[in-house]
């Protein structure tokens, strides 16, 4: 019980190369972000639809600009 070290004849463990650890650590990262944005959601990929239908949406009102003759439109109903 505690910590374990190596025998004298024993050599270290290798230690991974920093490229092999950068990369487990980028892919451990985007693993929790996916988990944390998925969390209380049943259907992810209903919402990531309606999310980039919505910025869509919000993209094409901010190129066409403001509309012609008026501004605003009211309708009744």
């Amino acid at each position: 019980m505690g910590l374990c070290f190596p025998c004298p004849g024993e050599s270290a463990p290798p230690t991974p190369d920093l490229e092999e650890k950068r990369a487990k650590l980028a892919e451990a990262a985007e693993r929790r972000q996916k988990e944390v944005a998925s969390r209380g959601i049943l259907d992810v990929q209903s919402v990531q639809e309606k999310r980039k239908k919505k910025e869509k949406m919000e993209k094409q009102i901010a190129t066409s600009g403001p509309p012609p003759e008026g501004g605003l439109r009211w309708t009744v109903s």
